[in-house]
């Protein structure tokens, strides 16, 4: 299983750019409802997001600087540009 994660492939950049911030927003939500004040959340719903959407920073930098695996950076920047794109399109005016 550890090789599978030193592999140059475009496809598992994809597939992990995919889940990570998955996995990342629905942390943070758990977080937000444990330790939530009686008056609200401790960050917005945009706040997450964000945060989500930047957990892909870990293994991009990861991929390109420590395992020289170009097209699995690729796959992740790909993606993350994507959500960056939506995320903002979702909230321009929030």
């Amino acid at each position: 299983m550890k090789s599978f994660f030193r592999r140059d492939n475009f496809w598992l950049g994809i597939g992990i750019s995919l889940v990570l911030p998955v996995l990342t927003y629905f942390l943070l939500q758990l977080i937000s409802m444990i330790f939530a004040t009686p008056n609200g959340e401790i960050f917005k719903k945009s706040t997450d997001q964000l945060l989500a959407v930047c957990s892909n920073l870990i293994p991009f930098r990861y991929y390109l600087v420590k395992l020289k695996a170009d097209k699995t950076g690729k796959g992740i920047m790909l993606i993350t540009f994507v959500m960056a794109i939506i995320y903002f399109y979702l909230n321009w005016s929030a």
